[in-house]
């Protein structure tokens, strides 16, 4: 498992992509933004300082569903990609739990989050760990890692749901600790609906 990690992290950090003239990346087969973290964490904040008390929750689960939406339908296209195929298909023997680890090997080479898988029942929940993700350090108060828990989601859902695009929805994903709380690391926990 580390061996594999280790493997895409370096494989996927190496690889050199650009923008393209609009800012997009057309790279695994989707388009991406480059934009800057701190772009995200001043939207998000400004976002839930504006709601009022009464619909902060609606706000956060927006953000979530926002950021699910968008790995849904992207970490369809990365996991599908040549790029994908290239580097991690060929070390999966375990079928969609090594897909998984390297979907979060992915997430690491490309700076959204150090993290990675730490329990894992297939189908039935899985625990991720980062130790660095996009809101560890937004400023706000709470819980606040709304793309992180979206995107652990959307890999569950596409790893064990029905088939691409059948199986939205079928799983949830909720932020247990979090470094922009204090704790060691953020902790994420992934089971069905």
């Amino acid at each position: 498992m580390t061996v594999m990690r280790d493997t895409v992290v370096k494989s996927l950090a190496k690889i050199n992509v650009q923008g393209d003239e609009n800012g997009l990346i057309p790279e695994y087969e989707v388009l991406v933004n480059l934009l800057p973290v701190s772009l995200l964490n001043t939207f998000t904040e400004r976002i839930m300082a504006a709601a009022p008390a009464d619909r902060k929750a609606e706000v956060e689960a927006g953000l979530v569903r926002a950021a699910y939406e968008c790995g849904y339908h992207t970490g369809c296209g990365i996991i599908t990609s040549e790029i994908f195929n290239d580097v991690v298909m060929p070390m999966v023997t375990e079928g969609e739990k090594d897909i998984l680890r390297g979907a979060y090997a992915a997430f690491t080479a490309w700076g959204w989050a150090k993290s990675g898988i730490v329990q894992l029942k297939e189908g039935e929940k899985m625990i991720i760990r980062a130790f660095d993700y996009y809101e560890a350090d937004s400023g706000g108060e709470g819980l606040r890692a709304y793309m992180l828990r979206g995107l652990s989601q959307a890999f569950f859902d596409l790893a064990y749901a029905d088939p691409y695009p059948d199986g939205m929805d079928t799983y949830v994903c909720h932020q247990t600790k979090g470094i922009e709380v204090g704790d060691p690391y953020g902790e994420f926990v992934v089971t069905k609906k």
